[in-house]
Order: C-alpha cells, then sequence, then structure tokens
C-alpha cells in the first residue's frame, strides 16, 4: 500500500503537565496568533486528511475536550510515564484501525505538512522502514536526544542523559515526532522498557527494538529548526509569536501591503489584506478580519472580527469590534468604535462615535459625539439610518429607532421615535436667557471671597 492509498491517524501528546507555564490554561490551548497552539498543529495535519485523530491528555482534560468540541478522541494518560507510555494510552482509540500513525506534540505547533507528508511517504520507502523519525540539526545541541544515523538509516536512538561523549557530539538530534505503521507501533511499545536516566518508558526506544530485530529505521531531516521548537514557557511562548509575527508581516508586504513599522503591526491567524492595503504603526488585528484593496488603516486601531471593503479608511485610534462591516470608501475616524454594524458605501463617522448594532445607508455622515443607545440593560435593540443621513454631533439615538433618508437629527438631540425620511428633528431643551445675570453672579462671588480673607 503507497503513502497515499494508506489511511493516517494522528496522534498528538499533550499529557504535560506545563508547570513552567504557571497558568491555570493548559499549556497547548495558550494562543499564538489568537489561536491555540493545539489547533494550529491540527490545522496542518487536516491538510493530510487524517482518518482519526487522537489527543493524549493528563491534567486539563476537560479544557481540551471542550477546546477539540469532538474534533479528536481523547486518551488520558494517568499517572504518567513517559512519552512511549503515553501513546500506548491511544491504543484502546486506535482499535480497529489499519494504515499510517503520525506522532505529533501538542506544543511543537508548526510543524508544516509538507514536513509530515515527507514522514509518510519515507514510511512507504523501498527499504520498509519500521519507523521514521524527524531528525534537526540545532545551533546548540542543548538536552536534545540524538539520532545516530548513517546515509539516513538510524543506527540508534539516545537520550541527552544517557548518551556517552561520543553520541553527545553527534549534532542530528531527535525532534520526537515519529511516523509508525498501526500494524507495528503498539507491539513495538509493549517491548520498550525503562531502564534509563528518568525511568521512564521513551517513545524513541521503538527505534532501538526495531533495529534489534533487524528492521530499518529512517530519519528525515527538516532544515529547519523553528519548525520544531517546543514552547514550554511564557518566555517561549513569546519567542514563537514574534517568529510567527514575523513570518506574517513578510507574508502580508510579499502579497502587496504596505507595512509602514512592520515590527508594530500585529496579525492573527487568519487576517487577510487585499493589495494596496496600507497599514500604519501600532496597529492590531485580532481573528476573523478581511481587509479589501486599497483601505488605509490608520496608526494604533484595534480591528477584530470585522470586514473592511475597497478603498475604507479606519483610524487612527479606532475600534472595530464583532460583526462590523465598512462597505466601499466607508470611514471611521479618530476614537470611533464600531460593533456589529454596517456602514454602507460612502457613509463617515469621522470622530468620538459609537456604533453598535446599527445599520448605517450610502453616504450617511455621522457627527462626533454620536451613540447608538443599544443596550437597555437587558437586551440589544437596533438603529437603522437611511441613506445620506446627517446626525449632528453629540446625539444619543435611542435604539430601536429608524432614521430616513435624507433626514437631519439636529446636534444634541436624544431621538427616541423614528424620524421620516427627509425630516429635520431637534430633541433640546428651550434655551433659557437671563441677561447680566452672569455679570452679578461674578460680583456677588468676588465680594464673598473678599470678605473671607
Amino acid at each position: 500500500m503507497t503513502a497515499a492509498s494508506s489511511p493516517l491517524a494522528i496522534v498528538v501528546l499533550a499529557a504535560g503537565k506545563g508547570t513552567r507555564m504557571k497558568s491555570d490554561l493548559h499549556k497547548v490551548l495558550h494562543p499564538i496568533a489568537g489561536r491555540p497552539m493545539l489547533d494550529h498543529l491540527l490545522a496542518s495535519a487536516a491538510e493530510l486528511v487524517p482518518a482519526r485523530q487522537v489527543v493524549v491528555v493528563g491534567s486539563g482534560r476537560d479544557q481540551l475536550e471542550a477546546a477539540l468540541g469532538g474534533r479528536a478522541a481523547i486518551a488520558v494518560q494517568e499517572p504518567q510515564h513517559g512519552t512511549g507510555h503515553a501513546v500506548q494510552q491511544a491504543e484502546a482509540a486506535l482499535s480497529g484501525f489499519a494504515g499510517d500513525v503520525l506522532i505529533l506534540y501538542g506544543d511543537v505547533p508548526f510543524v508544516r505538512p509538507e514536513t509530515m507528508r515527507a514522514m509518510i511517504e519515507r514510511l512507504h520507502g523501498e527499504d520498509n522502514p519500521a519507523v521514521v523519525v524527524l531528525g534537526f540539526e540545532p545551533a546548540e545541541t542543548l538536552q536534545y536526544g540524538r539520532v545516530i544515523a548513517e546515509q539516513g538509516r538510524i543506527l540508534k536512538m539516545v537520550e541527552h542523559k544517557d548518551a556517552s561523549e561520543e553520541e553527545r557530539a553527534c549534532r542530528l538530534c531527535n525532534s520526537g515526532l515519529m511516523a509508525v505503521r498501526s500494524d507495528e507501533l503498539f507491539s513495538l511499545l509493549a517491548r520498550v522498557d525503562n531502564q534509563n536516566a528518568q525511568g521512564e518508558y521513551y517513545l524513541v526506544d521503538v527505534v532501538n527494538v526495531a533495529n534489534g530485530d533487524g528492521r530499518t529505521c529512517a530519519v528525515v531531516v527538516t532544515a529547519d529548526e523553528e519548525e520544531v521548537a517546543g514552547i514550554n514557557s511564557r518566555a517561549e511562548l513569546a519567542e514563537a509569536e514574534e517568529r510567527w509575527q514575523q513570518r506574517r508581516r513578510r507574508r502580508a508586504m510579499d502579497d502587496g501591503a504596505s507595512l509602514i513599522a512592520p515590527q508594530t503591526v500585529w496579525f492573527a491567524w487568519d487576517t487577510q489584506l487585499g493589495r494596496d492595503v496600507l497599514v500604519e504603526p501600532n496597529v492590531v488585528f485580532g481573528p476573523g478580519v478581511t481587509v479589501a484593496d486599497g483601505a488605509k488603516i490608520r496608526a494604533f486601531c484595534h480591528i477584530e472580527g470585522a470586514s473592511l471593503g475597497p478603498k475604507v479608511e479606519v483610524g487612527p485610534y479606532a475600534r472595530l469590534r464583532p460583526g462590523a462591516v465598512l462597505e466601499e470608501k466607508a470611514k471611521v475616524g479618530n476614537f470611533v468604535e464600531v460593533k456589529k454594524a454596517v456602514l454602507g458605501k460612502g457613509a463617515k463617522a469621522n470622530h468620538l462615535s459609537y456604533i453598535g448594532d446599527a445599520e448605517v445607508g450610502a453616504g450617511a455622515n455621522i457627527g462626533a459625539g454620536t451613540i447608538t443607545c443599544n443596550y437597555d440593560g437587558y437586551f440589544k435593540y437596533k438603529t437603522v439610518i437611511g441613506e445620506r443621513a446627517f446626525i449632528g454631533s453629540n446625539s444619543a439615538l435611542v435604539a430601536p429607532v429608524k432614521i430616513g433618508a435624507d433626514a437631519i437629527v439636529g446636534a444634541g438631540s436624544a431621538v427616541t421615535r423614528d424620524v421620516a425620511p427627509g425630516e429635520l428633528r431637534i430633541v433640546r431643551a428651550d434655551q433659557l436667557v437671563k441677561p447680566g445675570w452672569a455679570d452679578r453672579f461674578h460680583d456677588a462671588m468676588k465680594k464673598k471671597k473678599a470678605e473671607k480673607k
């Protein structure tokens, strides 16, 4: 059976306690670019269309079950006696499965689909290897286990603590990732012992067991050390985030967007930018943002869950929240917040406004300080503003309310009833005028102040 025709199962090891994170959140659920690291890994694995997925957990099972939402079977490793023991816990979940098994790590989230495919293809090589290991050559070998190999064939696998000085001089290190056929995986694991410095059942020892049987075991080497970098602490999480952001910024510019100060722009995992988009410094994209061609995003904006049409302009200092939709040439200016609202073609909200749960028609103008009062403490209500309507500054539109096309709302109005198309609505108290009152007040207060000295 070829690699293309053989079913694939993914086993993700995520039973580590993640104590260095010092967090109540499971380690593999910590986000990078707004996406849990486990989801980054599963998204890459999904490109290989696995028939089964198993995540091996220890503590934090409830968190992982909720996050996975049935996308993978859960196997529990408790107590924890090493990586080999962890993979054994997936045996029941893989009962009846016949095919290839790819073993990954939940805290190693950026393994590329191409690398996974290379491992599976090597497993189906002419020499019929029992195990395929992903190796790499880091700048510093540190505490990594070593892969002792000749011409791609593994002679021995050894953990750093158990390695001799000669073995530690080898620069080819073990990433921990493996590919094994399902009909051999668990029989090999059953023969692994814990006679080592840690007293644990090492997954890597399946290679040594297979070698002892006279079988071939092979290594596939990735040239990208960062691809197999594990994340075990907050500092390493931040480093991984920065590496991801650097690659994403470069891709955005390669695809035709201009980033004025790339190092200050932060993308989410799914941010989409069109061509000729301008992004000024200190812009943060949360998940769920699409930006069409020619849009301008000024400095210090935060945008999440929003869709920006062609040639829109946002900011500076604007916040677009989930459900914000800006159609072609719409403009949201400084200190404006938009949530679950559509601004039609050419509509403008230039300053100091909150537009929530609303529809704003094409060409409408929202004056400074305008608020759509969408919440009564219990429920949300909608405001509809017609095309070309003009909302004067410092107006409060108390939803549910409709402002007709071409209507004008006078500045300072609190509108609680619908405004008809073409109508002028002014909702203000009458001005009270008392000539000379201020002069008499100042005279009296100055006299009182003088008397107290």
